[in-house]
């Protein structure tokens, strides 16, 4: 989807094109931004507390707290997780030692290892893939 939308600018009667889902007006202006900027935590990065994202994350790194994401979170390859989430989608590449709670898709990818319990709409598992606990599909 590469459609752009044109407005106009309040305090200066210019029109500026801008990709639809981020807005950044310059001085004296709104910034709005509506979910194409994504957050990431370096592989090198550590956390001891808890996170809330209201947009996409990607964790590389360490993180020791519970993680709540309104969006799709991403646990990287190198990342290792000691905690609970709860998110909207899930890709889990890393590890994870807590109890999760999915809203639609957890797809553990053949690198991916978690230790806990596991409430998810949808579940996806590649050959590989490491789940102890229990899992229970629900809507």
């Amino acid at each position: 989807m590469n459609t752009k939308l044109q407005i106009a600018l309040f305090f200066s009667k210019q029109i500026v094109t801008l990709h639809p889902r981020i807005y950044y007006l310059m001085k004296n202006k709104i910034v709005i931004s509506s979910g194409i900027a994504h957050n990431a935590l370096a592989s090198s990065t550590i956390v001891k507390g808890n996170i809330n994202a209201e947009e996409d994350f990607r964790i590389d790194g360490k993180v020791e707290g519970q993680i709540e994401c309104a969006g799709k979170l991403v646990i990287g390859p190198q990342a290792v997780i000691t905690g609970d989430i709860n998110c909207q989608n899930m890709d889990v590449l890393g590890m994870i030692n807590g109890n999760l709670i999915v809203r639609e898709l957890l797809s553990i990818k053949a690198s991916g290892n978690i230790c806990g319990e596991v409430m998810a709409v949808k579940l996806e598992v590649e050959q590989g893939a490491t789940l102890n606990g229990h899992c229970k599909m629900q809507q």
